[in-house]
């Protein structure tokens, strides 16, 4: 008798696993998902009077803040793009592990710990750029935009905090297996 409530207890915690892996990967789709559309959708046009001279008249120039403008930018949403892509093939191969033994499982977890590590990268860029954008750089001349593009900053901002926590709920999936592992282990 005592056999079979454990095997409940195992197969109860398996669900319990499974059931959390799936809701982190819809999690993750969904974060780098609506990070990608807000990089990818916002641009901003604002017009700038540009003084070349004292003697000369102000000249209003429009200019356009767009993402692909920056390396650092299009990285991110490269990045979160693809891991957006990713968390929807793993979700599907997650569920293919439920019934398969093989080393699918294996080869997920460190594709979770791959997108994991691109998105903090990218997360790092974007936050690197930011920073110039919000402050810039004296030394080297670079001034401070976001206070002529203030809603594309804050769309930026919101981008990079949902992709930082789309980074966590990687973590989690790791942390997550890694715990599956140890009590498979036991």
């Amino acid at each position: 008798m005592e056999g079979v409530g454990s095997n409940l207890k195992v197969v109860e915690s398996s669900r319990r696993i499974r059931y959390c892996d799936g809701l982190l990967r819809v999690l993750g789709l969904l974060l780098t998902l609506v990070a990608a559309i807000l990089t990818g959708a916002h641009k901003e046009t604002k017009t700038i009077p540009i003084s070349i001279t004292k003697t000369l008249p102000t000249l209003h120039v429009p200019v356009t803040a767009k993402w692909h403008y920056m390396s650092a930018f299009v990285y991110f949403f490269v990045s979160n793009a693809i891991a957006f892509s990713y968390a929807a093939a793993s979700l599907v191969a997650s569920m293919a592990v439920r019934t398969s033994k093989d080393k699918t499982g294996l080869v997920v977890v460190i594709l979770d710990m791959a997108i994991m590590g691109l998105l903090l990268s990218a997360n790092g860029a974007a936050i690197a750029v930011g920073i110039l954008g919000q402050y810039g750089n004296s030394h080297v001349q670079w001034r401070k935009v976001c206070n002529s593009f203030g809603g594309f900053c804050h769309q930026m901002t919101a981008a990079i905090t949902l992709s930082l926590v789309g980074s966590l709920v990687f973590f989690w999936l790791v942390a997550v297996a890694l715990l599956n592992l140890h009590k498979k282990s036991r």
